[in-house]
């Protein structure tokens, strides 16, 4: 491959709320088994992609925990591999990374040690399948400065959240506008972006001669009527983490038969750090409907339209309804769930209701289990 990888994998997100206290977005499990890293990784080890560097900043124990062994992702190899970036005090810099751009020029000079002639730079926290070679080749083909991954969203989503851009007939972009109040298209970024690599630097090198530290206000808008920037439509599934109403969609989407098709069983496959747990455990008086459980559960009760992750007890005479319960998480009897997310590690004492009447309720109990 011709080209080397760059994940963005520091960010922070405020509607995230308690969610994003334990861990980076990259790392908050999706889909009963993986990280939310793991799409963006798999993706670049399936386009045989042999040098990727992760770029990471916020709360990042757990992605750090995570991202320890390179193997999993086929990054265990003597020529390139798999790179860990934090922000590091050196004699001519104690920032931390003050944006995406600032993020890349600090770890400049291993774009520099590089000698592959494009970079692929994705986000860390979508949920997606791609080729990073189609949308490379599709690259060279338009003799773009730098081309931009892009989703057509549905009419009823509020797309102002994201980067809104707007295209003309030869798919160059016209118009690239950041989180608009009012959004002139349904077109997005979908993160991910194609650029070659002295380019890059150069750019990279401008910005911060000019305190500029954002890829997408800095480089992307600032430069979309300069440099020949183009978009490119992914028409598969792809979602974004970016508040908790979205993570709790994305991991409901996988119930879906078609999804769930899709990320498990289609080539290629999406990887990630393996557990040595056991098959999950049914136990009399369980009773399953439409819900996705993971290795080393153990289940007493009734679990319906609902993703329950790593290692989680469900005790006797419990209801769990449309929830999601992460890794490790510990459920007394007697116990009612409802349109909640559980946080990991957490107890739910037995007798106890919880139910997200006005939204999704995020539930985080720290109690100690062995003292109830």
């Amino acid at each position: 491959m011709k080209a080397v990888g760059i994940i963005l994998a520091g960010g922070n997100n405020n509607r995230m709320g308690e969610l994003s206290r334990k861990r980076a977005i990259p790392a908050m499990p999706v889909g009963g088994s993986f990280r939310c890293i793991d799409f963006a990784l798999s993706n670049m080890s399936n386009s045989h992609i042999q040098t990727v560097a992760v770029l990471t900043q916020y709360n990042a124990r757990s992605l750090n925990e995570h991202l320890s062994s390179s193997k999993w992702w086929d990054f265990g190899r003597k020529q390139g591999g798999l790179y860990l970036f934090t922000p590091t005090v050196t004699a001519d810099n104690s920032d931390w990374y003050r944006g995406t751009a600032d993020a890349m020029y600090q770890n400049i000079d291993f774009l520099k040690k590089r000698h592959e002639p494009y970079v692929i730079i994705s986000s860390g926290d979508c949920v997606y399948k791609m080729d990073y070679n189609e949308i490379l080749d599709y690259h060279i083909a338009k003799k773009a400065d730098i081309t931009v991954a892009c989703k057509d969203m549905p009419v009823d989503v509020d797309v102002s959240r994201f980067g809104v851009v707007r295209m003309n007939e030869d798919s160059r972009i016209t118009d690239f506008e950041e989180k608009p109040l009012v959004a002139q298209s349904n077109t997005i970024s979908a993160g991910v972006y194609v650029i070659r690599r002295r380019q890059l630097i150069e750019i990279l090198e401008r910005s911060a001669q000019e305190n500029r530290f954002d890829f997408v206000t800095d480089v992307l808008i600032r430069y979309r009527n300069i440099k020949k920037i183009y978009g490119y439509k992914i028409k598969e599934y792809w979602s974004n983490i970016a508040s908790v109403e979205d993570y709790f969609r994305t991991n409901m989407d996988f119930l879906k038969n078609d999804v769930r098709n899709y990320f498990f069983r289609q080539d290629p496959k999406i990887y990630s750090k393996v557990d040595d747990l056991p098959p999950a455990k049914y136990n009399v008086g369980s009773d399953i409907n439409n819900s996705l459980i993971s290795s080393g559960c153990i289940i007493n009760s009734r679990v319906e339209n609902s993703v329950l992750f790593k290692k989680v007890f469900v005790g006797k005479n419990c209801v769990i309804k449309n929830s999601i319960i992460l890794n490790d998480a510990y459920i007394g009897d007697n116990t009612h769930v409802e349109n909640c997310i559980v946080e990991s590690h957490g107890t739910l004492k037995a007798n106890t209701y919880y139910c997200g009447e006005n939204g999704i309720l995020i539930v985080s109990e720290d109690n100690e289990r062995y003292m109830i």
